[in-house]
């Protein structure tokens, strides 16, 4: 089981790995099985001295992380989701007495992405886990091919935001991933 979840920023993240997503999240559907892929970028500073090869000291200036997928499925939720944001109107034909509508995706304008919450949820049996990420963005630009032999995809990219109430990511993990050894001493 691998989904990414999508909501407002602000939306009331799940407190579990297991339980209902709540009210305002949704699933941003499917996408390709070797696309997932989170990365994080710490950024580091070090300082030398005349006697020695090595740093003496190093300290961590910057950091970032990505969560990257392919999504599969074409919709207005996942249009809206890999290009940042953007408006879509219903339009309805004048001229034919039975029209059908259609919708008209405008992208967002230079300055108006809109920020989101992302729940990464994965599974293997009875493990779970859920990657809450309370604000992100959609960081880079869209490239799409569309090939007569594979798939045309389109390319999630979000960046995880930094916050100054809590953390930017953290995890929800059920089952025996690991044993949990509390560090113990100073």
């Amino acid at each position: 089981m691998q989904r990414v979840w999508l909501a407002p920023v602000g939306t009331t993240a799940p407190e579990g790995p297991t339980i209902a997503m709540p009210t305002g999240w949704y699933d941003i559907g499917l996408f390709t099985p070797d696309s997932l892929n989170w990365a994080t970028d710490p950024q580091f500073e070090e300082a030398r001295a005349a006697q020695s090869n090595f740093p003496v000291r190093r300290w961590q200036t910057e950091d970032a992380a990505t969560l990257e997928v392919d999504l599969l499925e074409w919709s207005l939720n996942s249009f809206r989701a890999v290009y940042g944001g953007g408006t879509i109107e219903e339009v309805t034909p004048t001229g034919d007495p039975t029209p059908p509508s259609y919708f008209k995706f405008t992208p967002p304008a230079i300055g108006s992405r809109t920020e989101v919450a992302a729940c990464l949820e994965l599974g293997d049996g009875l493990k779970r886990l859920r990657r809450i990420i309370p604000r992100c963005e959609q960081a880079e630009g869209v490239e799409q091919g569309f090939d007569r032999a594979a798939a045309s995809t389109l390319p999630l990219r979000l960046s995880v935001l930094g916050s100054d109430v809590g953390a930017p990511y953290y995890d929800l993990i059920s089952g025996t991933w690991a044993a949990f050894d509390p560090p113990t001493g100073p």
